[in-house]
C-alpha cells in the first residue's frame, strides 16, 4: 500500500508556515497587523529587493503594542482577513 509516514507519527504532512515580523498596528480588538519583510532577488537584474506583506494575526491576550517583534504561524481562517496567530513575542518595543 501507499506509505503514509507523516500521518502515522502524528505530525502534519504540510508544516504550517511561520514568519517573523514587526507589529505595525494594534488598534483592533484581539487583532494585530504584522509587517513581514521578505528579501527577494530581482529576476533579471539580480538586485536584492524588500517585499513587505501586511498580515493580520490573532492576539488572544491583547497585550501587543506597535513596534513589538513577533513570530506568527499560519492557522485556519479566523475572519475574512485573519489567517495567522501570534506564537511568541521575540522583542518588546521600547
Amino acid at each position: 500500500m501507499a506509505e503514509n509516514s507523516a500521518a502515522d507519527d502524528g505530525t502534519r504532512p504540510n508544516a504550517r508556515k511561520v514568519r517573523e515580523g514587526l507589529v505595525v498596528s494594534a488598534r483592533m480588538d484581539k487583532t494585530v497587523v504584522v509587517a513581514v519583510i521578505d528579501r527577494v532577488q530581482h529576476r533579471r537584474y539580480r538586485k536584492t529587493l524588500q517585499r513587505t506583506s501586511r498580515l493580520y494575526a490573532h492576539d488572544e491576550a491583547n497585550d501587543l503594542r506597535e513596534g513589538d517583534r513577533v513570530r506568527i504561524a499560519e492557522t485556519r481562517p479566523l475572519s475574512r482577513q485573519k489567517r495567522w496567530r501570534v506564537v511568541e513575542v521575540l522583542e518588546r518595543a521600547r
